[in-house]
This record gives structure tokens, C-alpha cells and sequence, in this order.
């Protein structure tokens, strides 16, 4: 599914500990780290395509998590040239994302990688709040800076502003040049599930 300026709806997930570090995963016969992320069917709202992703990619049900916040529009961000397949016939330059910062409610023995024929991860850890926006894959750090800025209220009342602080002044830097667009059509609501805090409507 991708619209008609060439970007494929997606939703990313922040899973947020009681200490205020987030999930933070390898992909599998990769080097690079990420959130985890996925593309939504054609019939889901982004928090029925969440909810799917998050089972899939880190084994955790609805019960496992309380959904905390999540982005207000479409957060897009554009794939490098090296990655874009030209040759299909619809072609995807990009993703546009809802993110969402839930709250781990299960044990960490709940989390599992391994339960799909083709997992997308094959290690993770807790990581500081701010350590995504700096090491994840260059074309990404725009979108992560974007989404974390707007998810980081929502888990300082939670984990206090002691665990999520704000940002140094190399990171500030980077987040003061990186200015959400504006989602140009609407996005479905969110749909059946627990409110949302800042959610998309």
C-alpha cells in the first residue's frame, strides 16, 4: 500500500521501561539497530497495525503494554536512492509513520523474537531515551529526532524527567533543524483499543 506521493503507511513503536530506557533491537543478519516498525494492511488503523507489529516483531500482547502517547499526524521520512526499487510498478520513495510510546506492563520474559518464520530481530537491550536519535541508520535520525521530541512528555510523566531529560546540546542542535511535516490528508482514527494519549484522530 503506498500513496499517491510514493510513501507506504507505516507505525513505529517505542517501548518504554519502568526506568524510562527504551527497547532497542538488531535486525537480524544486519548490523543495524532500530525500533521496530511496520507497514499497515490496507483494512487497519495504525494502532490495529501496532498492535500486529508488536506481536510479530517483539512477542508482547495487548496486555503486555499500555499505550502512553503517540504522534498526531504522519511523520515522514525518504528512503536513499540505493533502496528505492525503481523497476516496481508502484514505487516507494518513502515511509510515513505514526509512532506510538507504550509501557512495558509485562516481565521481560514475556519479550520474544522468534515467534514468526521470518523474525526481524536477533538481539535487544534497554538504551537511554535519546540514544536512538544517534546511532540509528542516517536516513532515520530525522524522523526518530522527530517523533521522540513529541513522545518525550508523555514518558517523562511516567518515568519522571530525571530518566528522560532533556536533550544535550549536540542533540538539540540536531532536533532545532528537524521540523515535523505536516500530514497532507488526514489519517484513519486509531480505532478499537485503549485511548491514546496524543493520539491521531
Amino acid at each position: 500500500m503506498i500513496d499517491p506521493d510514493g510513501y507506504r503507511p507505516n507505525v513505529g513503536i517505542v517501548l518504554m521501561n519502568a526506568d524510562g530506557r527504551v527497547f532497542w533491537a538488531r535486525r537480524i543478519h544486519r548490523d543495524g539497530w532500530q525500533f521496530p516498525q511496520g507497514g499497515m494492511n490496507s483494512d487497519e488503523t495504525p494502532l490495529e497495525a501496532m498492535y500486529r507489529e508488536l506481536r510479530e516483531e517483539t512477542g508482547l500482547l495487548p496486555e503486555h503494554v499500555e499505550v502512553l502517547g503517540a504522534t498526531p499526524g504522519w511523520l515522514r521520512y525518504r528512503l536513499p536512492p540505493r533502496a528505492i526499487r525503481r523497476q516496481d510498478r508502484l514505487v516507494c520513495i518513502g515511509q510515513k509513520q505514526v509512532w506510538f510510546l507504550l509501557r512495558l506492563l509485562g516481565e521481560e520474559s514475556d519479550l520474544r523474537l522468534d515467534l514468526t518464520d521470518k523474525p526481524e530481530f536477533d538481539h535487544w537491550r534497554w538504551v537511554d531515551f535519546w540514544y536512538p536519535v544517534e546511532h540509528v541508520v542516517t536516513f532515520k535520525r530525522g524522523v526518530y529526532a522527530r517523533a521522540l521530541r513529541h513522545l518525550a512528555p508523555f514518558a517523562r510523566r511516567v518515568a519522571g524527567a530525571h530518566a528522560v531529560p532533556p536533550p544535550g546540546p549536540e542533540l538539540r542542535a540536531f532536533l532545532g533543524n528537524r521540523r515535523s511535516r505536516p500530514a497532507r490528508r488526514p489519517i484513519r482514527p486509531l480505532g478499537r483499543g485503549p485511548e491514546t494519549s496524543g493520539a491521531p484522530g
